[in-house]
């Protein structure tokens, strides 16, 4: 596949996915109960609702499906992972949100979910979301072998725990309260945790998933370290050069906060330079994978990752 079909297909493949699990979400977090569940509070399942649903470009999800769709795993077992680590990722960005965190008024173009209800609530919401990732992720229907299902509960602990991505937010807090200048190695550890380490899940969970082997696994894992590198590097760019409107929440905070940020701690044109160089490091990990895996759209997430405007 050439670079331009692969780009379109990219967005084809980028919009399906999106487009499927907003569905699976809208059903996941309906009214209905669940066997061993006593009621759903209609206030906490809106605010729930609010935190999860119609927006994001969903690449985390993306990167599940399209991973273990290179080792034929494809449906509603492989969506549901997926669906899964979206459910993490909404979570950590309501809780980032909060006063005692980054005290934000927008997230999307729209108010944050502790504005749009109160502080209580949002919490409540991470808290929800965090706790249901973990049951949607352990239950049979995402997988029918429970070895399966108990490697992917381990890995996303590992990625999304105080070890990872917890870990790195509390880098981030402290890193603001520092008085020397935050060097580049400080700042890519911090990201490798805060951002990279759920990214890199997303991947690995598609291999998992996939049943990929020891090599495609080590293949595919640098791929993932790579590009949530590149992922978290790019963001950095976007809160000094983006427009607010099209970012959908406020930019130039990072500078305001003294976040340790690429940017800060390397200057923008380097930045920039290490931003291009992770994500063709993330390209060249795949072409390791055996001639048969067709990793071109792969290729063009890190493609996009890199360019993003927001």
């Amino acid at each position: 596949m050439t670079q331009g079909a692969a780009g379109s297909e990219f967005d084809v493949r980028l919009k399906a996915v999106a487009g499927a699990i907003e569905t699976l979400l809208d059903r996941l977090l309906s009214p209905a109960t669940l066997a061993g569940e006593i009621a759903r509070p209609p206030r906490l399942l809106e605010a729930i609702r609010y935190s999860s649903l119609g927006g994001g470009k969903r690449l985390r999800p993306f990167l599940v499906v399209e991973t273990a769709r290179l080792f034929g795993a494809e449906g509603e077992g492989v969506l549901r992972a997926a669906a899964a680590v979206e459910m993490i990722h909404c979570y950590s960005l309501v809780h980032d949100d909060l006063p005692a965190l980054d005290n934000d008024d927008l997230r999307r173009g729209r108010p944050t979910t502790h504005n749009a209800y109160d502080e209580a609530t949002a919490i409540l919401v991470g808290d929800s979301l965090l706790t249901y990732a973990f049951d949607v992720t352990a239950d049979p229907l995402t997988h029918a072998d429970p070895a399966i299902r108990a490697e992917l509960v381990l890995a996303l602990a590992r990625a999304a725990g105080f070890g990872g991505m917890i870990g790195g937010q509390v880098l981030d807090l402290e890193a603001e309260h520092a008085r020397e200048a935050h060097t580049p190695e400080a700042v890519i550890r911090l990201q490798s945790m805060k951002t990279g380490a759920l990214l890199h899940y997303s991947v690995v969970a598609g291999a998992i998933l996939g049943k990929a082997d020891a090599k495609a696994r080590a293949a595919l894992s640098a791929y993932g370290h790579a590009l949530g590198a590149a992922f978290q590097v790019a963001d950095d760019i976007l809160d000094v050069e983006a427009d607010e409107a099209v970012l959908g929440k406020r930019a130039g905070k990072d500078a305001e906060r003294n976040k340790a940020t690429l940017v800060a701690a390397l200057g923008l044109e380097a930045a920039r330079l290490r931003r291009d160089r992770l994500a063709a490091e993330a390209i060249a990990a795949l072409d390791s994978l055996s001639q048969g895996c067709d990793a071109s759209i792969l290729k063009e997430a890190a493609r996009f990752v890199a360019a993003r405007a927001s």
